[in-house]
């Protein structure tokens, strides 16, 4: 999953980033989290978020981290990359997470984090009319995914169910 030619951009939990081919961007961890990519094909670049929740209003502070949650991660994520000079109507989306990894006897939708989260992310691309070109989202097993904004593909591996590419 390693590109041989540039850097490896790491993208924490609840974090974002952006890199310009030849380098690559990677995030680990993804269980309930969504790793979002938006890329730009004309200027190879791509910028991450790891979403962690659904919707801001669920947080507990006056200062939320944006890259938290996935109203306010996606549209910061936009912004990043038009400081970059991209213009949002040429940016595409993979999305890949958003797993259901504990099963709750209560069956409430409330601790379904995951399907929420795949929701959540959807609805904001749709309303920025960003296109999802693909994804792989769902299941109970973690993933790490890896995008290389050279070829624009998103490496995925999965706990237990190997390696696939989206």
């Amino acid at each position: 999953m390693i590109n041989k030619i540039g850097k490896v951009v790491k993208v924490g939990i609840a974090d974002m980033n952006i890199v310009k081919a030849p380098g690559v961007i990677r995030t680990s961890g993804l269980g309930s989290c969504v790793g979002v990519i938006l890329y730009d094909e004309s200027s190879h670049t791509a910028g991450m978020v790891h979403v962690m929740l659904p919707d801001s209003s669920l947080a507990k502070a006056d200062i939320i981290n944006k890259a938290k949650f996935a109203d306010t991660g996606i549209q910061g994520l936009i912004a990043d990359l038009e400081k970059q000079g991209i213009r949002p109507s040429r940016l595409k989306a993979k999305m890949a997470g958003g797993a259901q990894m504990f099963q709750f006897k209560s069956g409430s939708d409330l601790m379904k984090i995951g399907p929420r989260n795949v929701t959540a992310v959807k609805e904001q691309l749709q309303r920025a009319r960003i296109p999802i070109l693909s994804e792989d989202t769902g299941g109970n097993s973690g993933r790490t995914i890896e995008f290389d904004p050279a070829t624009f593909l998103l490496h995925i591996r999965t706990v237990n169910k190997g390696e696939k590419t989206i």
